[in-house]
Formats: C-alpha cells, structure tokens, sequence
C-alpha cells in the first residue's frame, strides 16, 4: 500500500498544526512556581515575634488568606485579631475600631481608606506602624498566577529606576500623549518630586520590614506616578494641569470604549467629557460638576500583571496607565454595575493602555512600554533570576 502524505493546507488547517509550546503546566513547575510565590509571600509580611497583627478585612474577602497569613503568624508565636467591616468601600476608620487600631503593630487591610486615612497615617508616622493592603490578594488562589512569583526585589528595582527617570534639580512638564490625541501637561517642582518619592515604595522598599511602611500585596498597584503625595496631602495644594486625556476603558464598563470619549482636565479637576456616546454621557454625569478631581495617575511596576485586566483597580501592567478621580457625588451607575466594588463610588479609574508619557526631556513610558524595564541596573538585577527578557518582556495579555 503506497503512503498518501496529508495535503500541507490540510495539515495547516487542522487543530494539530502548532509554532508554539504546549501551554500546559507540568505539576512539578507548579509546584515550584507555587514555593517562590509562597516565599514572596512570607517576605513581604515580614512578621516579628511579640507583634500586635490585627486584620481589617470584609467580607469578601477569601477566608483562606486570613488563615494563611495566621498561620504564619501563628509560627512566629503571634495571635492575630481581625475586625470585618460590611464592605471594603469603608471611606474612614469607624470610632469603635480606633482602640484596638492603635494597639496593633501591623495591620492587613482590604479597607480602601488603608492609604489617606489621617488617623491610619499618624500611626504609621507616629508609632511605626506597618501597613500591607490586599486589594489584589483576595482569593488565595491568587498565589498560583505569574503575578504572585515575580520576585519582589526585582519590582523594587523597577520603581527604583523609573524614579531615577524624574529630574530633580529643575522644573519640568510630565507630558501625556497617545495615538488617539491625548495631550495633558502636568507642571513638577523639585519639592513635588521629593514628596512624591518620600514613601517607601518609590525607594523600592516592597516589604513590610520597615517601620512606618505600606505597602501592597501582591506588589502590582502603584507607586503612583502622580499623586496627592506631591503637595504632601495638602488638600489645599493642586496640581497645575491642563489637557485631555482619551482612556480606552474604565472601571464599570463591559467592554473598552468604541466612541473616542475624552476626559479635560484643568488644574485637578475634571472640567468635560468629551463625546456623544451613551457611555461618555454616563462618565459625563459621573466627572463634571462634582467636583471630580486627579486623585492618582497610576503605573503598575510588575511585569506578569495581566496587561488587559482592568478590575480591580488597574491596569497595573508596567507602562498601562489608569487615571484614577474621586468625587463628591457616590455615582448611581457605579451602585449598579459594581455595587461590591472594592472601592468607593465616589471613585473611578479610567484606563490607558498606550500612553506616552515623559517627564521633561526624558521618556517614561513609550506608547504604552515602561522604559525603567530596559534600565541597565533592573536587566542585570533581574538576570538573577532567569533570563532578563522573559522575566521583564514576556508579558501576560
């Protein structure tokens, strides 16, 4: 019998036809993958021996990560005590939970008031305190995506060299720009650069080891590239901005934005929107005329975050951009489409995923690719851990 080889087209059409590896995950990969996201963890919530741990959480939280995280500090000789609150929405710390607030020497929290609550920021000042929020580690599963093993030092030297980026000596524009016409200018000073980059975070400092720190795990969220740190929280301080910015998608919204909608700014606040579609008139209704102001410009710093994910709070992909506003109207489509959000209402992250954005002279951010990645102190540092270009340039879609 003569051997008829397949046709070539057929075998191009057919299932079988690959130029790929297999996507699967032998068990011992994940089993190792699994370890170095465990050992993240346990680093990151630096523990010490006679400490006071309270968690605030609510409840939604997965019960698995307040045993988790007791369980390590059960082997440390250390029991923690939890406060739930009805939802992680909480705008301020409650008066009855102060007390025992006070007591604690670290706190885990899921409450979005963690970071500008002024009592929380006297005692991580004052007392030492020591704060991880765990926006993105609420489901313990989470410890099994590339997120969770992507070593934590090598973020702290992502933001380290992304804020060597920012001129120090001199007044300078951060300058926005996308394929869809965005033009924003915000003006820095050498004293708003100082105060941004203050916080541990912006020094690379990732764990909870440091008295007075906070910080987030898993570490994907933030430094912020622009924020209310830069006046030192003075709420009477703004920025000096001008421009339009045109996001592809925003928090509460099925799908990215078929219309080019565009959100202006003037100085902080959110002045018009832009477009004619239903959904610029819904952020229209949501930004202009309540007293919607830039609460923070956030840049993700870890490689293996989902680039495409825009929920919770995010994208938090390097280079992906959310431009996050708070206003002083709780927003009823935000109430229906995300009543359990994990943030208040009152807020809303648009996001950019191909901005560019350089700080004077300098690139920060080419269309949508964070240049620190490509800093030769982040390639030599992540070079020990595998190969640089994977670890820093394969990203997750």
């Amino acid at each position: 019998m003569t051997f008829v080889p397949p046709k070539r087209d057929d075998i191009l059409r057919s299932n079988l036809a690959s130029a790929m590896p297999a996507t699967g995950i032998l068990p011992q990969t994940d089993t190792r993958n699994y370890f170095q996201a465990i050992d993240n963890l346990i680093r990151v919530f630096a523990f010490r021996p006679n400490e006071e741990i309270l968690f605030l959480t609510d409840p939604l939280v997965d019960r698995r990560v307040v045993d988790a995280l007791s369980g390590i500090a059960l082997s440390r000789g250390v029991q923690p005590r939890e406060f739930m609150g009805p939802s992680s929405q909480i705008p301020k710390c409650p008066e009855e939970v102060k007390t025992i607030v006070e007591k604690a020497t670290f706190v885990i929290s899921s409450w979005f008031c963690s970071v500008n609550d002024p009592f929380f920021m006297k005692l991580r000042k004052d007392k030492g305190q020591r704060w991880v929020k765990i926006t993105y580690f609420r489901n313990l599963d989470l410890l099994h995506t590339p997120q969770a093993r992507f070593p934590v030092d090598l973020v702290g030297e992502i933001i380290r060299a992304t804020a060597r980026m920012y001129p120090k000596d001199h007044d300078f524009n951060m300058t926005f720009s996308c394929p869809r016409g965005s033009d924003l200018s915000i003006k820095f000073t050498p004293d708003m650069v100082k105060n941004l980059h203050a916080n541990n975070r912006w020094q690379g400092q990732d764990k909870a080891d440091q008295d007075g720190c906070y910080v987030h795990f898993m570490p994907t969220h933030g430094p912020n590239i622009y924020d209310r740190n830069a006046f030192g929280r003075n709420d009477m301080a703004h920025g000096e901005m001008q421009g339009v910015i045109f996001p592809q998608w925003a928090i509460g919204f099925d799908k990215p934005f078929e219309e080019k909608i565009g959100i202006e700014y003037k100085d902080d606040l959110v002045v018009k929107v832009h477009g004619k579609s239903l959904d610029a008139e819904i952020l229209r209704g949501m930004l202009v005329g309540v007293d919607a102001r830039l609460h923070e410009l956030g840049c993700g710093f870890n490689p293996k975050y989902p680039r495409y994910k825009a929920y919770p709070a995010g994208s938090n992909a390097p280079g992906a951009l959310h431009f996050g506003t708070d206003s002083a109207k709780s927003s009823e489509f935000m109430a229906r489409r995300v009543p359990k959000w994990e943030e208040p209402h009152t807020h809303q992250d648009c996001v950019v995923f191909d901005m560019t954005v350089k700080v004077g002279n300098t690139t920060l951010i080419d269309n949508g690719f964070l240049m620190a990645l490509r800093d030769k102190q982040v390639i030599e540092a992540a070079g020990k851990y595998g190969d640089p270009v994977e670890l820093l340039e394969t990203f997750v879609e």
